[in-house]
């Protein structure tokens, strides 16, 4: 279904608007967020995606709600993936509680920018060259089986190829100056760990999205829908950050679940030819598996994750 340019430049000015809104009133200083602002704020973002999946289904068409939510199901579940990386990453690089927000709030709006570009590269990739969608199924199934492989016990984000690569290309101050990613020190402009820490972000990020958006292309080719389940779902990590940081030992089995939608998105895209698979159905499989997954994670929590306070700040999973 084709979707006007009223639509684009509507939803995209909104999503601008509550950005400045949050940046510019709520979280104009730099503070360290607790956990009742960060329910607060993903429970605003869910509202704000389940509104707008309710307004797809009055005055679009009820298949496309369906597929928003089934994407936005998706991506949402894959970020808590992104919150421990992030987590290992602030850790490791030493990085201030009242800072952390400034860097996902830029963090994530680079993400934005860069995934527009990969959605519609993507939709149109498929639309010209039919037989990619079979090999970004394997692509998939291959990344669900991979995920289930044991993580590394230490990762220390210092010596990181992009931060040895920074450091040889910018001049770095050795700590960080308030909130600033810049500063001019002897006449020079120097980087600040905190803008480095900004590009390790925007790099993870990346690397989830080479996953995230070939998924979410297995639920819809309507690239509205999949630019809007993303934004949604990306829009809501930062909360989700500071709403899961605490307690992340508490989602240890949450990896089988995503594997196992992974595989389930992959083998969609392998037989969309032969027995496609309805869209209703999708949501209700892709929700139980999670919902499985999570309600398992509770009852049985089995990692711990401490983190040290050695000079690396190394995080380690037992």
């Amino acid at each position: 279904m084709e979707t006007t340019v009223w639509a684009w430049i509507g939803f995209n000015v909104f999503i601008l608007a509550m950005l400045a809104l949050d940046l510019g009133v709520f979280h104009r200083h730099s503070h360290v967020v607790k956990l009742k602002e960060a329910l607060i704020w993903s429970g605003v973002w869910v509202l704000l995606a389940m509104a707008f999946a309710v307004g797809l289904w009055q005055w679009s068409d009820p298949r496309r709600s369906l597929e928003f939510i089934t994407g936005y199901l998706i991506e949402k579940s894959l970020s808590v993936d992104n919150v421990f990386v992030f987590a290992v990453l602030f850790a490791s690089m030493r990085v201030p509680k009242h800072c952390e927000h400034k860097i996902l709030f830029w963090g994530v709006f680079g993400a934005l920018l860069m995934r527009a570009g990969m959605i519609f590269a993507g939709v149109a990739l498929i639309e010209r060259f039919h037989w990619l969608i079979y090999l970004f199924g394997a692509f998939l199934i291959f990344t669900g089986i991979r995920l289930l492989r044991p993580r590394p016990g230490v990762v220390d984000a210092q010596s990181h190829w992009v931060v040895r690569l920074f450091r040889s290309m910018f001049r770095v101050t050795p700590d960080y100056v308030d909130d600033r990613f810049i500063v001019h020190r002897e006449g020079r402009r120097w980087a600040t760990p905190l803008l480095l820490v900004l590009v390790l972000v925007e790099v993870t990020d990346l690397i989830f999205a080479v996953d995230s958006i070939p998924a979410i292309l297995a639920v819809s080719k309507d690239s509205f829908v999949v630019y809007t389940s993303n934004v949604f779902a990306m829009l809501g990590l930062r909360s989700l950050y500071f709403a899961l940081s605490g307690m992340m030992d508490k989602f240890s089995h949450l990896k089988y679940g995503l594997a196992a939608v992974l595989v389930f998105v992959g083998f969609k895209m392998l037989v969309v030819d032969v027995a496609p698979i309805p869209i209703s159905l999708s949501l209700f499989v892709v929700a139980s598996i999670l919902g499985t997954s999570v309600g398992w994670s509770l009852w049985t929590p089995r990692v711990s994750v401490v983190v040290n306070t050695d000079t690396t700040k190394s995080v380690q999973r037992l």
